[in-house]
């Protein structure tokens, strides 16, 4: 007999092999799906107090499961996007089916709806990973970050829900990707 959480928790775990489909045009190693994931799990709790939202088991369900389709039909980027629309609604079903989280397939309907507090922090914190990423990559010399400047400005005003989120895509643009480790070694006395 199929154990379908243990299959279930197989096909997570094959999220790290799913390159996020932005790869293709900067042609160099960025996060998988699976670790998109986990940080923008953690930018979806921060993002949530600041807005004083107290659903936090909520939200870090539904950041947990916002992208866990792509095991079945990969990242679809906006260029595809332009050719193709994606049905997960059925890969989520598919993909919980006989498993002890199927209730799970509601919060994904949720996240795609966008239609409540929880589901906007989620979509913020989504698009905010990608900018956290792009500092990443320009500290690494990548020269995509500055063509993408004027689309994730505009992402900032247009797109994204929350105060917070807006406030934090203005922090992220200020920020150093490497300050948090400059400053804490065995030469820095005062941490603080």
């Amino acid at each position: 007999m199929t154990n379908r959480n243990l299959e279930l928790l197989y096909e997570i775990g094959s999220l790290k092999n799913v390159p996020r489909g932005w790869r293709q045009y900067l042609a160099m190693d960025v996060a998988s799906v699976l670790e998109h994931t986990f940080r923008a799990t953690f930018l979806a709790l921060i993002i949530a107090r600041r807005e004083g939202v107290k659903t936090e088991e909520k939200i870090l369900k539904m950041a947990l499961v916002h992208d866990i389709f792509e095991t079945r039909i990969s990242e679809i980027t906006y260029v595809p996007r332009v050719y193709v629309k994606p049905d997960t609604a059925k890969a989520s079903k598919d993909m919980f089916f006989g498993t002890s989280l199927s209730d799970l397939e509601e919060l994904i309907k949720e996240y795609e709806k966008c239609e409540s507090i929880e589901a906007k922090i989620i979509k913020d914190a989504d698009a905010l990973d990608i900018d956290i990423e792009l500092k990443e990559l320009e500290e690494r010399g990548h020269q995509t970050p500055k063509k993408w400047e004027k689309i994730r400005k505009m992402v900032s005003e247009k797109k994204l829900y929350t105060k917070s989120a807006k406030k934090m895509w203005d922090e992220i643009q200020d920020s150093d990707p490497s300050s948090w480790h400059l400053k804490i070694n065995k030469f820095v006395k005062d941490l603080r």
